[in-house]
């Protein structure tokens, strides 16, 4: 469960290592995001010399979160640490914009339309 202002580390090779969420995309009133909400992040430090800059603004896929998540079968599941990966402009089409995925992933990602990022990911949880 994220919200404005919450601070995650970006699983993927894209370059960025930490970021800043300030928008939950998906309505006016929308508050917090969870697995699989689309978020718009700006990067607060990122590696030299990678595809992505300091203070760069992009659309992210919520893949760890810290409070614990309820699946249909009744079990939740929670993660160490809130955890985004950053996708291109396009949206669900076009994919993540780094070619790896660090840490494990929920299959729930698998249900929200998210296929490419759970595929991949070294551990599906």
């Amino acid at each position: 469960m994220l919200q404005d202002r919450a601070i995650v580390t970006v699983a993927d090779n894209s370059g960025a290592k930490v970021g800043r969420v300030f928008k939950i995309l998906g309505g006016s009133k929308k508050r917090y995001a969870e697995i699989g909400d689309v978020v718009v992040i700006s990067i607060q430090t990122a590696e030299p010399r990678k595809a992505v800059k300091k203070k760069d603004i992009y659309k992210a896929v919520v893949v760890r979160q810290r409070k614990p998540y309820r699946r249909n079968n009744g079990s939740y599941v929670s993660f160490d640490d809130n955890a985004v990966v950053i996708i291109e402009k396009q949206g669900k089409e076009m994919g993540p914009k780094g070619n790896r995925v660090f840490g494990p992933v929920p299959r729930d990602l698998v249900d929200r339309g998210w296929q490419n990022i759970a595929s991949l990911a070294p551990e599906i949880v």
